[in-house]
């Protein structure tokens, strides 16, 4: 399926489109945060797959991300209807306006790494440009299908699927809970 690093990089995707922007969230309407908030948001999205990156997160680089989420969010939902022809749009103008390109870096004492993006690249960028190429490669690589919107009522969150089955239909176990509950409702009313 996905190797590590771009399984890494599908999760950071996922983070961002579902920390940056707005909704429903299990079951509640979800307002992205704004402001001085998003930099402390947008580094605990990013976690350790971005540690290559210098963390410069000032208002710039915040509504830069906000932008790409929003951007990704629109792959998740093109899969999801099934439009891969539109997927296949929205990353390939990603990967143009982020200018992501393979490259092999390496700090001292460690392997060589690849990067999707330039060393000299802001955070913003860098972080862009990985996800922006994490998409292509699923998208391109027969695994569009992995790439999912949570299917309970209310909620729009965006999810990798990594099952070995591919039967992955919610964003988090609280959301298939939710919905295995109102089906049992249902079914008793």
């Amino acid at each position: 399926m996905f190797d590590s690093h771009i399984a890494l990089l599908l999760d950071q995707a996922v983070s961002l489109v579902n920390a940056l922007t707005d909704g429903e969230a299990r079951g509640r309407p979800y307002a992205a945060p704004h402001g001085a908030e998003l930099p402390g948001v947008i580094d605990a999205a990013v976690g350790r797959t971005a540690a290559s990156l210098p963390r410069d997160i000032d208002a710039g680089q915040a509504a830069h991300l906000v932008g790409t989420a929003r951007r990704m969010r629109e792959v998740f939902l093109a899969v999801q209807e099934g439009d891969l022809d539109a997927a296949a749009r929205v990353v390939n103008a990603l990967l143009r306006d982020t200018a992501a390109r393979p490259r092999l870096n390496r700090a001292e004492g460690e392997p060589w790494q690849v990067h999707f993006h330039g060393s000299d690249d802001s955070f913003a960028a860098g972080c862009g440009a990985s996800c922006a190429t994490a998409l292509a490669l699923a998208v391109g690589g027969g695994l569009a299908g992995r790439l999912g919107v949570c299917r309970a009522d209310r909620c729009d969150r965006v999810y990798v699927d990594t099952s070995r089955n591919a039967a992955r239909q919610f964003c988090s176990t609280a959301c298939q809970n939710r919905s295995k509950a109102a089906a049992f409702r249902a079914r008793q009313g």
